[in-house]
């Protein structure tokens, strides 16, 4: 995908969403994104290259690796990337399947014909649902991903040496992982802003719920006075 076609997904995703989603996608595009891109991939290049054990026992290391490490961080993160930004371009093309039918609908009936959508971007009816789900989804999905970090690696952290005696390892053997420190604090990095997207995902469900409550609160208090 070229720069040109990223620069218009994400202007709509900026467009249709409330302030709290447009903080969320910056977060998600400067400090998630472009770390990944520029920084992330590099730390893990040399992960199973530089993974050592103190033996030579053929496929020891290579055992131990995939035990330590069954899913590469770089992966994991990439996955969870693409299904956290997924649901906004639904809002994008669910705003786009109604311009497209109010077109249909002026060319059918003429200018002068009652509008489907007079601003087919507004968060009513079936949109405004499109729009909630996408962020219970976005929420639920980088809960998810914490969760699996965890129970892979512990406390998120990645110790200098682990001991595995798997076979064919000989017996107990030393294995170093290559730069635990800076793994660790890009892996603490990504944590910490994946919580804060989670946050975000749900004040912004808690406020278009709010107000959805209180337009219809008001509504009902306009037809009552009536």
């Amino acid at each position: 995908m070229n720069w040109g076609v990223f620069e218009g997904l994400l202007s709509g995703v900026n467009k249709y969403s409330t302030a709290f989603g447009r903080i969320w996608l910056s977060l998600v595009f400067i400090f998630r994104l472009l770390v990944y891109v520029v920084a992330a991939e590099r730390v893990w290049s040399d992960d199973h290259k530089d993974f050592d054990c103190n033996t030579r026992q053929p496929g020891c290391t290579n055992v131990c690796f995939d035990h330590f490490f069954p899913v590469s961080h770089i992966r994991l993160w990439a996955l969870q990337l693409i299904l956290v930004t997924c649901p906004s371009l639904l809002v994008i093309m669910h705003v786009a399947y109604r311009e497209a039918k109010e077109q249909r609908h002026r060319a059918a009936g003429g200018d002068n014909c009652r509008c489907i959508y007079p601003n087919p971007g507004k968060k009513r009816g079936g949109l405004w649902w499109t729009y909630l789900l996408s962020l219970i989804f976005k929420a639920g999905v980088d809960v998810v991903f914490l969760y699996i970090f965890y129970r892979f690696y512990r406390n998120y952290t990645l110790p200098r040496v682990v001991k595995c005696e798997l076979p064919p390892c000989p017996n107990v053997v030393d294995c170093f992982i290559s730069r635990p420190t800076e793994k660790t604090i890009f892996t603490l990095f990504m944590v910490v802003t994946t919580c804060i997207c989670v946050m975000l995902s749900l004040i912004e469900a808690t406020y278009l719920i709010g107000k959805r409550c209180r337009e219809c609160l008001l509504a009902s208090g306009g037809d009552s006075r009536r």
